[in-house]
């Protein structure tokens, strides 16, 4: 599968029979950008943030919600894990296949060998649907909850770790 390709990955999820409903539209740099698009597929726009360990030899990929803060000592110790903090752009290329600004778990078709450890906030549980670049970011894929977590995540060959991650105060 070719890396950082929209048609390689929708076209896996018609593979997998996942449907998705996609839309297009200029390329989104900030989380503000993206929440404008939850507004025209009617899903929460996860805030997608790729970390690692001090010594760079873990790595993971968290989803949270686009509107809380991120606090990394929250997810540090959330993790039993000391000093995260945003992965190298090459490790990101390795690992996903995307480039910054298109970090996406569809990205993790191409993490074969399950280096990354996805990470996800409680707040989606039982989310009807969720919304995600398709490793790049100039279109947005809208799935069913069910379907990602269900279907795309086994697919891919990776298991959650669901974290409770406190509301912002």
């Amino acid at each position: 599968m070719e890396r950082h390709n929209a048609a390689a990955i929708t076209a896996l999820l018609d593979e997998w029979s996942i449907a998705y409903q996609s839309i297009e539209h200029p390329a989104v740099g900030t989380m503000e950008d993206c929440l404008a698009i939850d507004k025209e597929l009617n899903a929460p726009v996860c805030k997608n943030l790729f970390l690692q360990n001090r010594q760079g030899t873990r790595y993971y990929l968290l989803l949270t919600d686009g509107k809380k803060q991120f606090h990394t000592a929250q997810v540090s110790k959330a993790l039993g894990v000391s000093r995260l903090s945003f992965g190298t752009a090459d490790a990101l290329e390795r690992l996903l296949g995307v480039s910054p600004g298109a970090v996406s778990p569809l990205g993790l078709v191409f993490d074969t060998e399950n280096e990354v450890t996805l990470l996800i906030d409680s707040v989606f549980r039982g989310c009807p649907a969720l919304v995600f670049h398709p490793c790049v970011n100039t279109s947005s894929l809208r799935l069913s909850g069910s379907d990602f977590f269900s279907r795309f995540l086994p697919a891919a060959g990776h298991t959650p770790v669901w974290l409770d991650l406190p509301a912002d105060q």
